[in-house]
């Protein structure tokens, strides 16, 4: 029988391997379509809970629909005992947030004390949203020698998140920019930790060890790992001034410029606009403003020696780079960025599960082999 042929394609660059109505990703227009709506104007219009059921529904709700739906996803913010558990043993390491979550993510197929079994997938994929900030928030809060809050019972899932992690009921512009944020980059194309939750859950494997799959593809610096950095770049810059000597320097010694340049994208990246605004208006009204147009100026510097640099790439600024500002503005310490955006992201993981569900194909790519062919056997006594 002949072998089929193959064309290898590194990092399967350009190749379709899925059909989606959740994202549409134009990379040469600098376009990102979510379920229908330009991002711009879901990610600063939508509550969290709008964007959520959108994407599972492919409508809008209605007020109706809206309450009843808050409503289920409040009422399971409840974490099993398992999971607590694990906390405070992570807590007893210092485990980095990230291993805790997909640690304590595994945790969610346990049910809660009195909680019946669930026959709706759907009922287990509220579960994941609702409990992922309740484990970020109180593994956070107990690495700093706090108790953990239990969710308010009148705030919506962003200012919740916010409200575990520093225990105060955030302001309107704080939370317009958690859901701004969260709204953003609730799901973005076939990317490493989509593309890992598809490929579980095509086994027939569960929803949450779908997920567990996709939070270890997102734990790594290629993926959801750079925001920290970028905002780091910022401060040791300091003032405006530093900006092009300091980033020319890197740029000479080979280094690569955090919240630059994308897989994809090869204009300004559309979520670095949404979220550029909304830093804006949340440093505005509550935050340094210096900060802010230091920021701006780094952006400007870099994008011109990168162009100087690296002439024809078309490096521009990426959604890493102000994700760190707005999640800056909001509190966050950068060891809390990538969980966050996990936060979110396991929405669209989500959506995109039950998608390949409907299609019931198994992912099964090939590979090219480029070993040996005509060893043969030697025994151990003449090796």
């Amino acid at each position: 029988m002949s072998q089929t042929t193959t064309t290898f394609v590194p990092g399967l660059e350009d190749v379709v391997a899925a059909q989606t109505r959740l994202s549409s990703v134009d990379g040469q227009a600098g376009q990102l379509i979510i379920a229908g709506f330009p991002v711009e104007e879901l990610a600063s219009q939508a509550t969290f809970e709008e964007t959520v059921y959108l994407l599972w529904h492919d409508a809008l709700p209605t007020a109706e629909q809206l309450a009843a739906f808050t409503q289920s996803l409040a009422a399971q913010h409840t974490l099993p005992r398992a999971t607590l558990a694990l906390l405070e043993a992570a807590t007893r390491q210092k485990a980095p947030v990230m291993d805790t979550l997909r640690m304590a993510a595994a945790t969610l197929s346990l049910r809660a004390e009195g909680e019946a079994p669930s026959a709706d997938p759907r009922r287990d994929a509220l579960g994941l949203v609702a409990r992922f900030p309740t484990i970020v928030a109180a593994y956070w809060r107990l690495l700093h020698g706090e108790k953990p809050l239990v969710p308010h019972p009148r705030l919506g899932h962003a200012a919740n998140y916010l409200y575990m992690l520093f225990g105060k009921v955030p302001s309107a512009e704080r939370t317009r920019g958690m859901e701004t944020y969260l709204n953003t980059i609730v799901d973005h194309g076939l990317n490493a930790s989509t593309f890992t939750a598809r490929v579980i859950i095509s086994t027939q494997s569960d929803l949450v060890s779908a997920i567990v799959g996709a939070l270890g593809a997102l734990k790594g610096p290629l993926h959801g790992g750079a925001p920290g950095p970028a905002l780091d770049m910022v401060f040791e810059i300091g003032e405006a001034a530093n900006a092009e000597p300091y980033l020319r320097r890197k740029l000479e010694q080979g280094e690569r410029l955090m919240g630059f340049g994308h897989r994809v994208y090869k204009v300004r990246d559309p979520r670095a606009e949404v979220l550029s605004a909304a830093a804006e208006r949340l440093y505005r009204s509550d935050g340094d403003m210096g900060l802010y147009h230091l920021a701006r100026q780094v952006e400007q510097t870099a994008v011109a020696l990168l162009a100087e640099y690296k002439p024809g790439r078309n490096l521009q600024t990426n959604v890493e780079f102000y994700t760190a500002l707005l999640l800056h503005g909001l509190g966050f310490s950068t060891a809390l960025f990538t969980p966050t955006f996990a936060i979110g992201r396991v929405v669209g993981w989500i959506a995109h599960c039950f998608e390949q569900q409907a299609l019931n194909r198994l992912i099964r790519p090939q590979s090219v082999y480029v070993g040996a062919k005509d060893r043969r056997w030697i025994p151990l006594a003449q090796r």
